[in-house]
């Protein structure tokens, strides 16, 4: 008899008969419940493990739903709702004792790993079983909790039934299940009950399959935005709640979150990329497109009456989605557009900016919260070469008059409506921050990616006002959580602009000064300790001009000297530290006596007397002016690339330290001696010729410490050429192995080739198109700041031991330049002659004076009064604040003889002088100078002709080191 085709002998057939039916019900509920103990054991990656499994889950598919049932066809038929009855009973009393429990534990073994071990067979199975009862109770609130809690909280599961099983999501798309999770978790409560069952680890995870479903279900998405956004808003909010700054004994680690004061689920970390995957839909191009549809599908205004740029013709290469953010570079708008302002008109409390202000709520509350993909996230959102001057188009429309008065406003309100707009500029900030931080200057200034430089000057306009207000009006001081996130970064996207504008102009002359704020006041103010004037100064000192700035330092140093005794009162004299030093070894002995010397000591009077190599010592008393000539000699020295302490950039020759410096012995004390010798020379407002490349500037300003500093950015200052090649790389549209880079750079040191690894192994690291930003990036650090780390650290050390890193952090770096090289400024010839000092006779309205001013003022050009300045203070630019901070003032005397013979003014020579009586004709002598002194030793010339031929020889034969 066949056995298998005979209905009497199936176990099913039992649940007919009255007498057992009741014992079958038990039977088979002990039996499943004892299948489903059984799988929560079984570790689905061993073998023989996950035959079990299958034969488990056979079980539980088999008898807990009746369509495979064989009874129950033909003739059986009128059975079957009885029987689903019963198999709806079943499955209820599964779910009483944990049936959901035991598939979240089957799916997180099986799936929560960097390859599944679940098959095609058991994922489908378990995500059926896990459907069959939300589908009999049609979607009730309670099942969709279980099914939300236990089955889309395990990790990536949505990815892995598209890989696996695809016809499960169809399952899921026909059931409208994305629609029906939105819904339900869009009620508040309901969302706040799930996300505390599940804590943060498992939230993150049912985030990432809800952004995923939404990422393949399009019209849902498009007609559930606001409460997809809601809900995203929610559960982020939720795990930001526990998202810790910094590691104690009460945080995790989470490779998503970052430090996490909840209990981290260490098992889940396996799976960490594959969620990093799904959540990064959230800020793909496809989504964006949906979630801000209302500010892309904005016409941006164009203009009309400019010709349109030409396009380029489209190549089967060039309609291909592009990967990379930097091929962008090549894609040209069609027409030139308005540039775009603050207009207004907009009312904020419309459906459309509600929308908006949503979704900017959102991605802010992605920014941080998912801390550890953050500027992957700034990335995605920066993709789209619109979206950012589209949504500043959109701010621009806001409110009665647009943009700033409005968002002061907000800061005043403690309204909902008040911080979802002020969230809506945070992201704009945030965002182009990162991508003007990303864009190299050639996408910046010739091609302006995303912003046209007009933009950026209406930009940063509006972002310098902004922060001045919020600083000046005491919000800052006072400033706690979303409000001090929200100065932190505007004001990290103004100083973005700031620096870039310093680096290469794109903004007006005195674009960034606050014409409403008076320097008297602020002296004031700071002089009160007001707390608003110190954060003036700590976070926007460029709103106060430039010498306004230099005066408050001179005074900052001023105070300094007398709290330290150091200026000369009717009551006391400073200490004096005198040191002997030979001509012949000025560096040497310099080193020598001044490397012992305190911190105090350094800072105050240092007279020098030298000796010549018999020990003899020279005539002169030094009144500063001796030290002054020894300090310069010593700059001279140090910075003297035949040294090689320091090298100088090619193009325009400005110094950095050099990379082979450690073949001098104590390279490292020298370099320390030369930051404190450059540091006095500051203190002291001894200008010097000493001219440093911009990117060595920024690391004694400590700006390379910024999490917004960008080598790439400062590269040219040291090679130009070195930056177009790099940069071409980004630009290479072809497959950048082909070209055979490594992570690596190889250099010719002194004859001999040296492979430095970029970053551990990387000579056996190709450069790709994956990693080619990332050399770029690692090569232009490498050049700039690991070559000469221990230099520049030992030369800044010594600079910081004299001038304080709070007093130089008001200067941008050219600002810095002029502050240890004077200003760059055409010589005020009226201000040097109301500032000098005549002697030997000679006097303001002499003959020979009147002459030289003529000469000076009509027959010189500006670059021969240059160097008629470095012929007599040994610096060709002016002191900052002007020739009255020139130590010694300038002075010109009267001279008989040659140098040699000059033993200083006597009567009959000072009236002979001022007589204009000469001993004999002085055509054949050249003027000469004392430098340590800013002395012109001036013979009494009869002619003006000879006077303007013997000084403009003079000083072009005023040879030696030269920088530049």
């Amino acid at each position: 008899m066949d056995v298998e085709n005979e209905p009497k002998v199936w176990y099913v057939s039992l649940a007919l008969s009255k007498d057992l039916t009741l014992l079958w019900i038990k039977q088979i509920k002990d039996i499943l419940w004892f299948c489903c103990e059984f799988l929560k054991q079984l570790k689905p990656d061993i073998l023989q493990d996950s035959r079990l499994v299958n034969l488990h889950l056979t079980m539980l598919v088999t008898f807990t739903d009746t369509s495979t049932w064989k009874i129950l066809r033909g003739k059986g038929e009128t059975l079957r709702p009885a029987m689903n009855h019963i198999c709806a009973n079943i499955m209820g009393h599964l779910n009483q004792k944990g049936f959901y429990s035991v598939l979240q534990i089957l799916l997180t073994n099986g799936l929560a790993r960097s390859r599944p071990s679940l098959s095609k067979g058991s994922l489908t199975a378990i995500f059926s079983l896990a459907l069959r009862p939300v589908v009999a109770a049609q979607f009730s609130d309670n099942l969709l909790r279980s099914f939300l809690i236990h089955i889309m909280s395990v990790p990536a599961i949505m990815t892995h039934l598209t890989t696996l099983t695809p016809e499960r999501l169809v399952v899921v798309e026909s059931h409208d299940l994305f629609r029906k999770f939105i819904l339900y978790l869009s009620r508040e409560a309901q969302c706040r009950d799930v996300c505390v069952c599940l804590e943060g680890s498992h939230t993150l995870c049912l985030l990432g399959n809800l952004v995923y479903l939404g990422s393949l279900n399009d019209k849902v998405l498009e007609e559930e935005t606001a409460h997809f956004v809601g809900v995203l808003i929610h559960m982020l909010s939720y795990c930001q709640k526990y998202v810790s700054q910094k590691k104690s004994n009460l945080t995790h680690w989470h490779p998503v979150l970052g430090w996490f004061s909840q209990t981290v689920d260490y098992g889940l970390n396996e799976s960490m990329p594959l969620l990093t995957k799904q959540l990064q839909h959230l800020w793909g191009v496809h989504m964006i497109r949906i979630l801000f549809s209302d500010v892309l599908s904005k016409k941006l205004l164009e203009n009309q009456e400019i010709a349109p740029l030409p396009t380029q013709p489209v190549s089967p290469q060039n309609s291909l989605p592009m990967k990379n953010l930097f091929k962008r570079a090549f894609q040209k708008s069609a027409s030139v557009r308005n540039i775009l302002k603050p207009i207004g008109g907009k009312r904020v409390d419309s459906a459309e900016v509600q929308k908006v202000c949503s979704i900017c709520v959102l991605y802010q509350t992605t920014l941080t919260t998912l801390t550890q993909i953050r500027l992957q996230i700034l990335t995605g959102l920066t993709y789209l070469d619109d979206l950012l001057p589209k949504l500043w188009a959109f701010i621009c429309e806001l409110g009665p008059q647009g943009g700033l008065k409005l968002f002061l406003e907000c800061l005043n309100n403690d309204t909902e409506e008040s911080k979802r707009l002020l969230a809506m500029l945070m992201l704009f900030c945030d965002c182009s921050r990162h991508l003007i931080t990303i864009l190299d200057d050639i996408e910046v200034y010739e091609e302006q990616i995303s912003f046209k430089l007009e933009e950026l000057v209406t930009i940063s306009s509006f972002l310098n006002s902004f922060v001045f207000k919020m600083i000046w009006d005491g919000i800052v001081e006072n400033a706690r959580g979303e409000t001090l996130e929200l100065f932190h970064s505007v004001h990290g996207w103004l100083m973005v602009l700031y620096e870039r504008d310093c680096r290469r102009r794109f903004a007006p002359e005195d674009h960034w000064l606050r014409k409403d704020l008076k320097p008297s006041v602020l002296f004031q103010e700071l002089e009160k300790d007001k707390k608003r004037a110190q954060l003036l100064l700590q976070y926007i000192p460029h709103v106060i001009p430039h010498k306004n700035r230099v005066l408050l330092f001179r005074n900052m140093v001023t105070k300094e000297k007398e709290k330290l005794g150091l200026v000369e009162t009717s009551s006391a004299s400073p200490h004096v530290t005198h040191i002997t030093i030979r001509r012949s070894r000025m560096l040497e002995d310099g080193y020598e006596q001044l490397r012992q010397l305190s911190q105090n000591a350094m800072k105050g009077v240092i007279r020098v007397k030298f000796v010549n190599d018999l020990g003899v010592d020279e005539a002169g008393i030094d009144q500063d002016g001796v030290f002054k000539e020894f300090l310069e000699e010593i700059i001279k020295k140090v910075f003297d690339p035949a040294l090689n302490l320091f090298k100088t950039t090619s193009g325009d020759e400005r110094l950095y330290p050099s990379p082979t410096s450690y073949i001098h012995e104590n390279y490292l004390q020298l370099f320390e001696f030369v930051g404190k010798m450059l540091g006095k020379a500051v203190y002291e407002g001894i200008v010097v010729d000493v001219p440093f490349a911009s990117f060595f500037l920024s690391q004694l300003l400590g700006h390379h410490h910024s999490v917004f500093y960008s080598s790439v950015d400062e590269l040219p200052s040291l090679d130009s050429e070195f930056y177009k090649n790099l940069t071409s790389i980004k630009r290479y549209d072809g497959d950048i192995s082909d070209l055979g880079l490594t992570l690596s750079y190889d250099e010719d040191v002194m004859g001999q080739l040296v492979c430095h690894e970029l970053v551990p192994g990387g000579k056996t690291i190709p450069v790709t198109n994956e990693n080619k930003i990332s050399y770029i990036h690692l090569m232009a650090h490498f050049r700039m700041h690991t070559q000469i780390k221990s230099q520049a650290a030992a030369l800044i050390s010594g600079f910081r031991s004299i001038i304080k890193p709070e007093w130089i952090r008001m200067f941008s770096a050219p600002e810095l330049q002029r502050l240890i090289s004077g200003d760059n400024a055409e010589i005020d010839l009226e201000d040097l002659k109301k500032h000098t000092v005549y002697y030997g006779g000679f006097h303001g309205s002499h003959r020979v004076i009147i002459w030289l001013w003529d000469i000076l003022a009509n027959d010189f050009s500006p670059e021969e009064r240059a160097m008629f300045l470095k012929f007599v203070t040994s610096c060709s630019r002016p002191p900052l604040l002007g020739f009255a901070y020139l130590k010694p003032p300038f002075s010109i005397r009267c001279v008989e003889v040659s140098d040699d013979q000059d033993t200083g003014d006597t009567l009959g020579s000072v009236l002979r002088g001022f007589f204009t009586i000469r001993k004999k004709e002085p055509g054949g002598r050249l003027p000469t100078s004392s430098t340590c002194f800013n002395l012109l030793k001036l013979p009494n010339y009869s002619k003006k002709s000879i006077l303007r031929e013997k000084l403009r020889y003079a000083i072009s034969m005023n040879t030696g080191f030269e920088l530049s």
